[in-house]
C-alpha cells in the first residue's frame, strides 16, 4: 500500500500511543481517522508503525516513521523510497509471512 499521503507529522501523546487505536488528524483537512497499532519496528535505530483504518476490513495497511519530541510521538510519512521498501519488506515478512522474490 502506498504511503498515507494525507498526513506529513502528526503529534500523539505517549498514552495515546500506549492503547491500541491511534486517532491522526490530517492536517490539511483536519479530519480525524482513527487507526489499529498492527506492529511496531525498529529498523537502523528508526522506529516505524503499522498501522490498519479502523474503519475498513482490509489486509492494507499504512507505513509511518514515528518520531519523538519531549513526550510527544511525531508520525510522518517516509519521502525516501529505498527506505519506505526496506521497512515495508520487514512488515510484509512479519505481518504475511511474505517471501520477496525480487531480491533473489
Amino acid at each position: 500500500m502506498a504511503e498515507f499521503d494525507k498526513n506529513n507529522v502528526e503529534e500523539i501523546d505517549e498514552e495515546e500511543l500506549e492503547s491500541s487505536v491511534i486517532t491522526l488528524t490530517d492536517e490539511e483537512t483536519g479530519e480525524e481517522v482513527d487507526f489499529e497499532l498492527y506492529a511496531r519496528a525498529t529498523i537502523d535505530e528508526k522506529t516505524y508503525f503499522a498501522l490498519v483504518p479502523c474503519d475498513e476490513e482490509s489486509d492494507e495497511y499504512v507505513i509511518l516513521r514515528a518520531t519523538e519530541d519531549g513526550d510527544d510521538i511525531l508520525f510522518e510519512t517516509i519521502e525516501d523510497d529505498e527506505e519506505f521498501e526496506k521497512v515495508e519488506d520487514y512488515f510484509n515478512d512479519l505481518l504475511f509471512n511474505e517471501v520477496d522474490y525480487d531480491e533473489n
